[in-house]
């Protein structure tokens, strides 16, 4: 939860809930709601943090929470949550989009760590109100506790229209949570017109600066009126009727102050727009009185004090800052919508996919000389049971048309592919390794963009969850699993090439730097085999390579052992009956068919039975004592979409699967 102490392990719901589903309860972290049906969203402080949130505008969860912050868009209501009075405050609506390490070093104690909140939104304050005890709120949001003191933050639209009514009864001058700055807003405030010039102006037609409180988000972006009841007190009777005369000419006054501010602001062009800062106001103001009607200065400290006291946060600066966020946040959202559309355009292409082979099975169906694809490939998810010993996952790349950031199953056996919920990021070049039954992906990239970042997906519950990434962002790597850790191994950033090892430690919940290799290698393959992790081949840099390194981890060091016969990189491997199958690849001239066999038990390395096709950038599984080779490519703009299938003792054959079509740049592993 968003900055719940400096020095605490990350929580989800309160100080004492787990980081993960609630083990105890079986309860999820989340509602899930679809982003059509999220009027709104809790996020959690506490008294050491609750500044911080407020100071920079920005609040935060931990990365498992962002299955539903992306669903936030600007405008939409949040609410803050102190864990150390259990208070709700509000009104705050997002001023961005909810994303990722939009400040990386966020609730941390002198920013040399990362952040553990990294699922963030900016904000703004839309209304100033009194904090609700949690006996007040907790009636509203009932149906959101799991527990007596945990609830899941996420709000449909009927709660948050009740949470706003009843915080917006409660509205309070905004210097609660203003800054504690006023001798500068007292230099801006002396110059002002006094308040006998307030006949003069009201002769000029200026814009209404008074504020309207009374709308809320709707689904759409817009804003409504109706959700909000307007600030009454429990008579139902407007809360200024109560204030006293005094108060109330106070509020007249700065009432016609501001409208005479923001005359004198149209006259001087931008001066106010182009200085968010307070300083640069007052100077602009001090600096220029061409277009005020004639300078003066209060006389009076204590109607300068009170003046100060009674409105010490302008609202018309605040909107002239909410504007420049909002600009800023602009590009963002448009590169968000950009990233959506790319999604959306994989999804369409999924479902292409499912209709077409629909076609070819009714086809079948009616013409029975037709050959029967298989009935089963338009089963849903939950309708197929899968035997994960019997499937291939395959895991984003290029199909010949776009990148990927889908997840595949493919079993041989039947020639079926079925798709499930797609990665986070579109990836391409990554690597993948297995771990307590689940699928982690780390790295790769997407045009020129490389990543560090790191998602597991688990088959149980067919869900992806971002993990701590790396400490480089890299593509073209290895990865592998020893000793219940997982290793990425080399790999370069399109400048680069990397010997380095990064180990990432499941309860430590980080990657960590290990030994590096001797060598560079950018494009090489990589497996575990008999507690030992072999790294073969790849680039340097400068030359394509044939060396091979085994990394023991008794003794924590990389040694040389005898290399391949021919150099390669972009190839692929494969263990089947405790030896490394090295397929393919680029030997620096040419995509090549050659195999090549290492024993560790002899250890030397052996020739195989070429492949009946040159490839690489494809990918081997091996499923029940045969192995596959799928896809890749023969050169840049010519894609391979044939399987080759090998069985010790019968050689190479090449099948005539067909369900994966065209694919390279992609990872394969059998869970």
């Amino acid at each position: 939860m968003m900055g719940a102490g400096k020095r605490t392990q990350t929580f989800i719901a309160n100080e004492s809930a787990p980081s993960t589903p609630n083990q105890a309860t079986g309860t999820a972290y989340a509602r899930n709601l679809r982003k059509s049906h999220l009027g709104g969203v809790i996020f959690g402080c506490k008294n050491g943090t609750i500044k911080e949130c407020l100071f920079k505008q920005l609040f935060g969860l931990p990365t498992q929470h962002f299955s539903y912050v992306k669903n936030i868009d600007p405008g939409l209501p949040l609410f803050l949550f102190n864990y150390s009075d259990r208070k709700l405050h509000g009104i705050f609506e997002a001023a961005s989009s909810g994303q990722m390490n939009i400040n990386s070093y966020a609730w941390t104690i002198d920013g040399s760590e990362r952040t553990q909140y990294p699922a963030q939104v900016q904000v703004r304050v839309r209304l100033h109100c009194q904090a609700l005890l949690e006996d007040q709120f907790k009636p509203i949001i009932v149906d959101n506790y799991y527990s007596q003191n945990h609830f899941w933050f996420e709000l449909d639209h009927a709660q948050t229209s009740k949470l706003m009514s009843l915080l917006s009864s409660l509205a309070v001058a905004p210097s609660t949570f203003a800054p504690q700055n006023t001798a500068k807003w007292r230099t801006l405030f002396q110059t002002l017109p006094s308040p006998d010039m307030r006949e003069e102006s009201e002769g000029f037609k200026l814009p209404n600066l008074e504020v309207d409180f009374s709308y809320s988000y709707k689904p759409n972006g817009k804003l409504g009126s109706s959700d909000v009841a307007p600030c009454i007190d429990e008579n139902n009777q407007p809360l200024e009727a109560h204030l006293g005369q005094k108060e109330k000419d106070e509020e007249d006054l700065i009432y016609t102050k501001l409208k005479e501010l923001a005359l004198n602001r149209e006259c001087s062009g931008s001066r106010l727009t182009g200085g968010v800062e307070e300083t640069a106001v007052a100077n602009d103001v001090h600096m220029d009185h061409q277009c005020f009607l004639e300078p003066h200065t209060i006389s009076e400290e204590k109607n300068e004090e009170n003046l100060i006291n009674s409105f010490d946060y302008p609202f018309i600066i605040t909107q002239l800052i909410q504007e420049m966020e909002e600009l800023k946040a602009f590009k963002t959202e448009q590169i968000q919508k950009t990233d959506c559309l790319e999604q959306k355009l994989v999804e369409a292409e999924i479902e292409i996919r499912q209709l077409k082979n629909r076609c070819m099975m009714l086809e079948s169906m009616s013409n029975p000389s037709v050959e029967h694809v298989d009935e089963t490939v338009t089963e849903s998810c939950n309708e197929l049971h899968i035997d994960l010993d019997e499937v291939i996952f395959l895991v984003g790349g290029y199909n010949g048309e776009s990148w990927l950031s889908a997840l595949d199953s493919y079993s041989p056996s039947r020639d079926v592919i079925k798709s499930f919920a797609p990665m986070n990021f579109i990836r391409s070049y990554a690597s993948v390794a297995k771990f307590n039954g689940e699928l982690y992906v780390f790295g790769g990239g997407h045009g020129c963009l490389w990543y560090d970042t790191v998602e597991s997906y688990n088959p149980a519950n067919n869900q992806w969850t971002l993990l701590p990434s790396m400490n480089e962002k890299k593509g073209s790597l290895a990865g592998a699993t020893l000793n219940n850790k997982i290793f990425a191994i080399g790999g370069g950033n399109g400048v680069d090439c990397f010997s380095d090892v990064e180990m990432f430690d499941i309860d430590v919940g980080r990657w960590i730097s290990t030994r590096s290799m001797l060598q560079k290698r950018f494009a090489l393959a990589a497996a575990e085999l008999n507690n030992a992790l072999y790294a073969i081949g790849g680039y340097d840099g400068k030359d394509y390579l044939k060396s091979v390194e085994r990394f023991d981890p008794r003794e924590h060091t990389w040694t040389r052992i005898e290399g391949m016969n021919t150099k390669r990189g972009c190839h692929s491997l494969a263990v089947l009956n405790e030896k490394i199958y090295v397929l393919g690849g680029y030997d620096g001239t040419a995509m090549v068919p050659s195999i090549e066999i290492f024993d560790p038990r002899l250890g030397s390395w052996m020739t195989g039975e070429p492949m009946n096709q040159s490839r690489g950038y494809s990918a081997a599984a091996v499923v029940k004592e045969s192995l596959y080779i799928i896809g890749g490519v023969i050169t840049d703009d010519n894609n391979v979409d044939t399987v080759e299938r090998y069985e010790e003792g019968r050689g190479w054959e090449v099948t005539n699967l067909r369900a994966i079509g065209k694919r390279s740049y992609f990872s394969a592993i059998v869970l």
